[in-house]
This record gives structure tokens, C-alpha cells and sequence, in this order.
């Protein structure tokens, strides 16, 4: 029998709220974050009710501002950015170090946010935020020579991203795009993610560091983030009907932009025999449910293969771990080791369960279907967000597990004959983030990994977005704009000789590091 999980104590929302509010009283307000524009947190906008995918219970939501309020807070952006830009850069460097030590300080209190926010499991929040801390005072320690002889853009750099990783990503991308001398705007996703944010941001800016956080929806604020003249850069993490819209604007305004989209990243499987690394990397590409741009839902496998890859992949996805981020059995017990929590929302794993559904209904063959009492949860708590792992062979071209990105616990599986249909099957998505091709023969992969339309493409290894001096763009559709990482990321944001180019996907040429 199954032994009976309590919530750990001290990690209830009510327990992180009340810290919060204890940490940075001027962001936090009774029962709701405020928005922080003109140097000032101001309780504008409308809050929307929000629930957390942990449980169903209510969380705060963002206080969605209408149009002409972004607009007056991007004009104040401007007049921050106008005064940060000539601030010198040693002055820069010690702000930012200030603010990571403050990140640092309240590291936990972060963590926690993000799974109650997003449902991370409690390794990967700890995780996110150190490698936002981590990842900036590599660039504090190095922007020297980043940024000689380059200058500041003409104006903010206005930052939209998706919910799934508020600190690596996003807070990591706000950091240094100040260090290099830019007041920063960012719109605090819908989905989840927003106190997370609002105490990031209300660190950074104590210590002077010119930040605008505002909420609400892509269509209302648009206008103001995208198109306005004062907005020197467009930084942009999601999907890509979002970041074609997107794309579409900055290019009409020759306008800077660096905007990371979805690709359906593939695995493939050619004349390989090494299954036990194969087997003991499938739980780590689980992590967070899948829920991340360089996660891996397709594998491309050699027909004649398919026995063994088997017999090496579905112990592994059988021994997958989940549930609840802060179930315990005893107060004192350490939260639990989790691959991933659930999907950012009961609508999403539905429209996922849905979609697997409806695939086997046109003839998709599940290979493996977990099932709800295999994961570890409280008693008679909300489970409507939470989706087992699945896996399906052969999903009907008219399936969107076909050809799109699930971002959810769902593997897909191709089975192919020759090379040609392997690289085919590889690149049904006109370009993608990442790629992993496992194969015995050196040779073969110095052949075939060429023809593979992704940016990173690993060698019997998971490829992921990478840290510090690592670049980072993507291939086709999955990249528009300038690339990022490393003295990349620097670049993309900051003026440089007269004709400079830089490396990226530009709607007039392409060029790759």
C-alpha cells in the first residue's frame, strides 16, 4: 500500500507569498504583484484570477495592463535607457553583481515560486535559477571585451518569452542585456511565472538596475512592445504563429530582433548498438515533461532496429518519476526526486490527452501509456493537470504529433528503411533547435549530420541551449534574427561597426557562426 503524502511545511503558495512580501513589500501587494514601469510598482492593470497546475489552487495573476498604459511604460523605458546607456561600465558590472547576490540570497523562495507557478519539481526550479545566477556572473566577468569598440542600442530592449523557464532564460537575458548597457522591458508571460519575475525584477531594481515588468495580453500590448519606435530590440522565446506575427513586424520596421521559436527536435537511429547509453539518457530527456524548446519528442528509428531500441527504451520510460513537487511522507523528509510535475495547465494536458487520443483513433500504435496511481500525490488533490508519459508509433500525418511539437510527456516514433527517409523524417519540421543522431560509424554521422536542419546536433548525446560561451540559434522556421550565446548575445544588443552583420536568420541573408 501506498504510504499516505503530506504537503512539506513551510512550502505551502500562502508560506511563499507571505516571504515575498516580507523580502520586497513594495512589489508585493495583499493578494497581488504590481507592475513596475517609470521607476515606480504601480497596482494598475487588471489582476486575473490564476490557479496553480500543482493543485488547482489559487495563485496570483497578472495584472494585465491595457495599451496605452504599456505605451506610456515604454516611453519611460526610453528615459531610463537614455541615462543607463552612459552609465560606465564598471558601475554596470558592480549593479549586477549587487543583484546577483541578492538572487542568490533568496534562491529558494525563487525555486519555490517556479513550482508553484509552473510546476517545476524542485531540483529543476533550484536548477533554473542558478544557472540564471551562474550564467550572468560569467558574462560580468568577461564583458570587457564584449563590448569594446560596440556601443548600446538606440533604445530598451523589450524582452517576451514564454512561461517555461522565467530565470535561465528570461531574467538571465534582462541581466545581460543591461550589463551591455540597455534599460530592459519585459512582459511577464500569461501562462505562469509572474511572482517569480516580480521578485526578480524588484531585486534588480533596488539596486538600480533600469527594469520594466508589465502583464497582459500578447494582442493588447503588441503595439506598444513590439512596434513602437522607442524599442531598440524584440527579444522573443514561443511559438511560431506567435513569432511569425512577430517576425513579420520587426521586419517591416528593419527593427533588431532575436526571435527563438519551436522545432520539432528529432532523434535518430542508425545502425547503432550502444543501447545502454540510449537507455540511461531517455528519463533525463523527460525532464520537466518535455516542456522545453530543445526537448526531444521524436525518435527516427532504423526499422531493423526497433526490437533492441525497445527493449532499451521502455524500461527506461517505465521507470519515469512523478507527481507532486512537495508531497512528502514525513515533515522532515527532503522534497522528492521528480523527472517532472505537471503541464502548465489542466487545458493543456487535455488538449495533449486529446491529441494522443485521437491519433490512436487513426491508427497510431501506443507503445506506452503510464497511468495516473503511478504517480505520488496528496490525497484528493486536483490531478487535472498532470498527463502520464505516452508513447506512439507512427502518428497519421493528420495528427499534430505528426509534424508539431507536443511540449508535453509524449514521444513519437518513426520507423524508416533507408538514409534518405531517416533525414526526411529528421527534418519534418523545416528546421529545429537541436538534433541527435546515434550511430556506430563515425563516418556515417561526418555524412549525414550536415543534412540534419538543426543548430546543435549531438553525437549519440542530447544537444540543449547551453550556457555561458556556448552560441545558440536554430535552423528554418525555428529561428528568426539574431543568434545568441556567448559574445553573441552581447552582440545582438549592442551597436558595432557600420555594416556590421551579424551572425543569424535574417529575412535578406543567413549567417551561420
Amino acid at each position: 500500500m501506498a504510504p499516505t503524502l503530506i504537503l512539506k511545511p513551510g512550502t505551502s503558495w500562502s508560506d511563499a507569498w507571505q516571504r515575498c512580501r516580507a523580502v520586497a513589500p513594495e512589489a508585493f501587494g495583499d493578494d497581488r504583484v504590481l507592475n513596475l514601469w517609470g521607476s515606480q510598482w504601480k497596482a494598475d492593470g487588471r489582476a486575473l484570477p490564476a490557479t496553480s497546475p500543482v493543485d488547482g489552487s489559487p495563485i496570483a495573476g497578472p495584472p494585465r495592463l491595457d495599451a496605452a498604459t504599456a505605451q506610456q511604460a515604454v516611453r519611460a523605458s526610453l528615459d531610463q535607457h537614455r541615462a543607463w546607456r552612459h552609465i560606465p561600465l564598471p558601475e554596470r558590472r558592480a549593479r549586477v553583481s549587487a543583484t546577483l547576490d541578492a538572487l542568490t540570497e533568496h534562491r529558494e523562495l525563487l525555486a519555490l515560486l517556479l513550482v508553484w507557478e509552473i510546476g517545476k519539481p524542485w531540483r529543476l526550479a533550484q536548477a533554473d535559477v542558478d544557472r540564471a545566477i551562474d550564467g550572468v556572473r560569467w558574462y560580468v566577468d568577461g564583458i570587457e571585451s564584449m563590448v569594446e569598440g560596440r556601443t548600446p542600442l538606440p533604445g530598451p530592449v523589450s524582452n517576451i518569452a514564454s512561461w517555461n523557464y522565467p530565470m535561465s532564460v528570461l531574467v538571465h537575458a534582462m541581466l545581460v542585456q543591461a550589463l551591455a548597457g540597455n534599460a530592459v522591458i519585459a512582459k511577464a508571460p500569461t501562462d505562469g511565472g509572474v511572482a517569480c519575475l516580480t521578485l526578480a525584477s524588484a531585486l534588480a531594481a533596488r539596486e538600480g538596475i533600469p527594469v520594466t515588468l508589465v502583464s497582459g495580453s500578447g494582442g493588447e500590448l503588441s503595439e506598444a512592445l513590439v512596434r513602437s519606435p522607442e524599442i531598440g530590440c524584440v527579444s522573443f522565446v514561443g511559438g511560431r504563429d506567435t513569432g511569425a506575427r512577430i517576425a513579420t513586424a520587426v521586419a517591416d520596421l528593419g527593427k533588431r530582433h532575436i526571435l527563438e521559436q519551436e522545432g520539432l527536435n528529432t532523434w535518430g537511429i542508425w545502425n547503432c548498438t550502444d543501447w545502454d547509453s540510449l537507455s540511461a539518457v531517455i528519463p533525463k530527456l523527460f525532464d520537466y515533461g518535455k516542456q522545453r524548446c530543445t526537448a526531444y519528442p521524436r525518435f527516427v528509428v532504423q526499422r531493423s532496429a526497433f526490437d533492441q531500441f525497445l527493449g532499451a527504451y521502455l524500461p527506461a520510460v517505465r521507470s519515469l518519476r512523478t507527481g507532486h513537487p512537495l508531497a512528502v511522507e514525513h515533515p522532515e523528509d527532503p522534497l522528492p526526486e521528480l523527472d517532472f510535475g505537471p503541464l502548465i495547465n489542466a487545458a493543456k494536458a487535455k488538449e495533449l490527452a486529446d491529441q494522443v487520443a485521437e491519433a490512436i483513433d487513426r491508427g497510431a500504435v501506443p507503445l506506452h501509456r503510464a497511468t495516473p496511481d503511478q504517480g505520488r500525490f496528496l490525497p484528493g488533490q486536483d490531478t487535472s493537470a498532470y498527463l502520464q508519459p505516452v508513447t506512439l508509433l507512427n502518428p497519421p500525418p493528420s495528427s499534430p504529433l505528426h509534424h508539431a511539437e507536443p511540449f508535453g510527456p509524449v514521444d513519437t516514433i518513426v520507423l524508416v528503411d533507408t538514409e534518405a527517409e531517416l533525414l526526411a523524417a529528421m527534418n519534418a519540421s523545416n528546421g529545429a533547435l537541436v538534433a541527435t543522431l546515434s550511430t556506430d560509424d563515425p563516418a556515417t554521422y561526418e555524412r549525414l549530420a550536415p543534412q540534419i536542419r538543426a543548430f546543435k546536433i549531438g553525437k549519440s548525446k542530447p544537444r540543449s541551449r547551453g550556457d555561458r560561451d556556448e552560441l545558440f540559434g536554430g535552423l528554418g522556421a525555428s529561428w528568426r534574427g539574431a543568434f545568441v550565446g556567448g559574445e553573441l548575445l552581447v552582440h545582438a544588443v549592442t551597436e558595432g561597426p557600420v555594416g556590421e552583420r551579424l551572425p543569424g536568420n535574417f529575412p535578406d541573408y543567413q549567417l551561420i557562426p
